[in-house]
């Protein structure tokens, strides 16, 4: 059985730009009761699992659900905040509802699914004014399996998966599964091999799949994974591994310019590339002459993924600035500034009127 996509989003291209309401009464004697029993555990284990008749159960770092059922979470504080798999986000699903009440915040998750296996957490904010932080002192978190034989692989947006390994930093291959106990192998595509999991340089974690501690070129390739637990195996989506060597740091940028010397009438483009990082994404901003007098451009962003012959994988990005129907005051200094985590590189070039 294949790995079926969660429904109602399209996966993105390579080079695409990244852009049940249930009222509960509290029960206050019975949260009393809670509290004081309570007084002697660590002060990190504020988030609780609302059992049958109001009965309430401190959660361990994991918990097994059957998909389907439904879940009420609470966390202690007048100011909770929570985190849930961001795909509940996304799709901004109904089943989730999330609610601050005086003493706790809830989170109800109704008609659970196998997509909604994950981490689930929350923590207090300490606000002074409009400035809050994360109490470091009070947080609870959780890692929920929704299990589901009919789907032993936690369900992605598309058939198909790039990861990045990067030499200096480690490499998920992320076929997590909804059963902890699911038997789970690596498989490379070609040549057909198991691929072997020694427990130190690839390891195999339910939470978020085989990780690949120290990546290299070697290990490019395309891969998926197998699950087996009573019953018939599944197979998980492919991974297309990419091997990534970039220098870090500021972006590394050119400018050219369709002609650097132009008449008036005619039209110029004005080039900002910059070859980086596969996964790290670049803002261009532009100054040109024409800006004081609101002169109309057309900018253009795109990027694509490019192979270099060693193997390794790049990020080519562009920003086109074209002026159409030349004047006087487009002639002068066209400066491009690439910006990316790691800071801001700015390059110019200049263009003249014959």
């Amino acid at each position: 059985v294949i790995g079926q996509p969660a429904k109602s989003k399209r996966p993105k291209e390579h080079g695409e730009n990244k852009v049940f309401n249930k009222k509960v009464k509290p029960k206050t004697p019975k949260m009393k009761e809670r509290e004081s029993a309570d007084s002697s555990l660590k002060s990190q284990s504020i988030l609780t699992q609302v059992m049958d008749k109001g009965r309430f159960q401190k959660l361990a770092a994991t918990l097994s659900l059957s998909a389907g059922q439904s879940i009420e979470l609470r966390c202690k504080g007048s100011n909770v905040t929570w985190n849930y798999p961001s795909y509940l986000d996304t799709f901004k699903d109904s089943r989730l509802s999330i609610k601050q009440l005086d003493r706790y915040g809830q989170l109800i998750l109704a008609n659970s699914t196998a997509a909604d296996t994950g981490e689930y957490s929350c923590w207090l904010q300490l606000c002074n004014g409009n400035k809050c932080r994360k109490d470091e002192t009070k947080t609870g978190s959780t890692y929920i399996f929704f299990t589901d034989k009919e789907e032993l692989f936690v369900p992605t947006p598309s058939y198909f998966e790039i990861v990045y390994l990067n030499p200096d930093k480690p490499a998920v291959i992320p076929c997590r599964v909804t059963t902890p106990s699911a038997k789970v192998t690596l498989h490379r595509e070609f040549p057909a091999e198991e691929i072997e999991t020694d427990g130190t340089d690839i390891i195999y974690d339910a939470k978020k799949g085989f990780v690949y501690q120290h990546p290299t070129s070697d290990h490019k390739g395309i891969v998926y994974c197998k699950a087996e637990s009573q019953g018939a195996p599944q197979i998980s989506i492919k991974y297309h591994l990419l091997y990534v060597e970039v220098p870090k740091g500021p972006p590394s940028t050119t400018i050219v310019a369709s002609s650097n010397r132009a008449k008036l009438g005619d039209s110029v483009r004005v080039i900002c590339t910059v070859l980086g990082e596969p996964d790290v994404d670049v803002n261009f901003r532009w100054q040109y002459p024409g800006q004081e007098f609101e002169r109309p451009v057309i900018i253009q962003n795109f990027w694509r993924l490019i192979n270099r012959g060693t193997g390794h994988t790049t990020r080519i990005s562009k920003s086109v600035l074209l002026v159409e129907d030349l004047e006087v005051k487009d002639a002068g200094n066209y400066i491009c500034i690439a910006q990316n985590l790691q800071g801001e590189t700015t390059v110019a070039t200049k263009v003249e009127l014959n």
